[in-house]
């Protein structure tokens, strides 16, 4: 990239109007999350329509290790994209490049590892996560083939987080989007026109992964804010070191929903037998209310995430009313989204729930009580995910992390574990909302003190500028 293409990066980061440039960056962000989201959606209303709510249990057995991958994908590729901004934000071009090569290199390591663990303890990870034996034969089924893309859904998430630091959101978007269309072609063509079950449906998926992965690749010699030649791949432990911090709040939220479906599975199936649902019928109804919750997440995650490096830029560049106010204009688009997603989820759940198929009543009935009772305050998680990643761009790892932790892990881990021995299966549904009104009470304690050290900060930028200003004053005789 050319010196002038630069500037002009850096000119746009420091003076466009920042509604404009998170919506340049957000847009494409939220398109890219919702579309990999949708990946398991699409999956689920497939095998639903043409398997069973069997089939949906086993992807929901199965999800956590896709989740996963997602997790350590945004540890390296958040990490590294943050540490570029910054990086660039202070004009250090070469660390900003040694930091983006060393998030690829670990990403590809990271991948290889995982794959061969989840091949050979594929039976006993399902068994862990709530699998029933009713389940075992479509989880394994459909993880076998799924266990395949690992490596593409890896490196691919790493990619898709510092292509768009680059400033390319759309070339993120559409290698997204590309593999996704491919899947919802090939699902139901697999399922229904040649009949393979489950294990055709993973299959569309992970060809759909590898197409996105290969347009990932194809940005590596079309960098915009430096230039990535061979030798610059080199794994640097100090630039790891440096990039780890920077992504552990991204990585910690995905690991938490990790953490939090394996905790609700197994609640699930051992208080759904003893109620008349049975085991399985709550494991696959809870499924589709956690990925259809998850799109939800992913509109504000992807907004948050798209003003990282606006963020990131002007941190470095000590502007801080230009921080303050993309902050502002995430909570706001967050609040709306929240809002879209508690009228649709409290008034409207039946007509989500049959896009997965017809069911019996009582499947019916559990799943119409998951998103009413589990998602009641998913208005306020829109707060705390923008809090947490904003947290993380202005480099305050620790106070990120512990907002990541308070919902899935503090406060919903007792939740599920004490609720349910007085009010059985439906004491597992409450759990959700109480975490999420508690993390939301955390959320804003916490962003409140940030806050206000920022704006100290501000202002002590501020007088150093106005003193500056008068020695030249004085010194010109003016």
């Amino acid at each position: 990239m050319t010196e002038e293409h630069e500037l002009s990066q850096e000119n746009a980061f420091a003076t466009a109007p920042i509604g404009s440039l998170i919506a340049k960056f957000a847009i494409p962000c939220v398109i890219s999350l919702v579309v990999n989201g949708l990946y398991n959606i699409v999956d689920q209303i497939f095998i639903g329509n043409g398997v069973g709510y069997l089939g949906n249990s086993a992807t929901n057995v199965v999800f956590p290790l896709t989740i996963l991958c997602a997790a350590l994908g945004v540890l390296f590729g958040d990490g590294a994209a943050t540490y570029a901004s910054l990086k660039s934000g202070q004009g250090n071009i070469e660390n900003a490049k040694k930091g983006v090569s060393s998030g690829i290199l670990m990403s590809v390591i990271t991948a290889v590892v995982l794959f061969a663990v989840a091949v050979i303890f594929l039976k006993p990870i399902v068994y862990l996560f709530g699998c029933t034996e009713s389940v075992e034969p479509y989880a394994l089924g459909y993880g076998r083939i799924v266990t395949i893309g690992f490596p593409f859904v890896l490196i691919g998430t790493t990619l898709n987080s510092i292509i768009r630091a680059d400033g390319s959101p759309k070339h993120a978007m559409i290698a997204l989007l590309s593999g996704a269309i491919f899947n919802t072609i090939m699902d139901p063509i697999a399922i229904f026109v040649f009949h393979w079950g489950v294990e055709g449906a993973a299959l569309a998926t992970i060809t759909g992964q590898f197409i996105s992965l290969i347009i990932y690749l194809s940005y590596l010699n079309k960098w915009k804010t430096f230039k990535l030649v061979k030798k610059d791949f080199r794994l640097s432990f100090q630039h790891c070191k440096a990039i780890l911090p920077l992504g552990i709040s991204s990585f910690i939220n995905q690991m938490a929903i990790v953490i939090m479906t394996v905790m609700i599975n197994n609640a699930l199936t051992t208080y759904g037998a003893e109620s008349a649902y049975g085991a399985d019928i709550p494991l696959a109804a809870m499924g589709i209310t956690l990925k259809v919750n998850q799109i939800f997440l992913f509109v504000v995650v992807g907004i948050a995430a798209g003003a990282q490096p606006i963020i990131g830029f002007n941190l470095g560049a000590k502007h801080i009313g230009r921080v303050m106010k993309a902050f502002k204009i995430c909570v706001i688009s967050a609040f709306i989204s929240a809002m879209v997603a508690f009228v649709a989820f409290e008034f409207f759940p039946m007509p989500i729930v049959s896009l997965f198929g017809a069911e019996s009543d009582l499947y019916n009935d559990f799943a119409v009580k998951s998103f009413r009772i589990f998602l009641l305050f998913c208005i306020f998680n829109g707060f705390q995910t923008v809090a947490s990643i904003f947290l993380q761009a202005i480099e305050r790892p620790v106070p990120a992390m512990i907002l990541s932790l308070s919902r899935q892990i503090v406060f919903f881990i007792p939740a599920v574990l004490i609720l349910p021995k007085f009010w059985g299966i439906e004491g597992v549904l409450w759990a959700g909302p109480v975490a999420d009104g508690l993390a939301f009470i955390l959320a804003l304690t916490v962003i409140l003190f940030e806050i206000k050290k920022l704006k100290t900060l501000g202002h002590e930028h501020s007088t150093d500028d106005i003193k500056i200003r008068e020695q030249l004053v004085e010194e010109l005789g003016i």
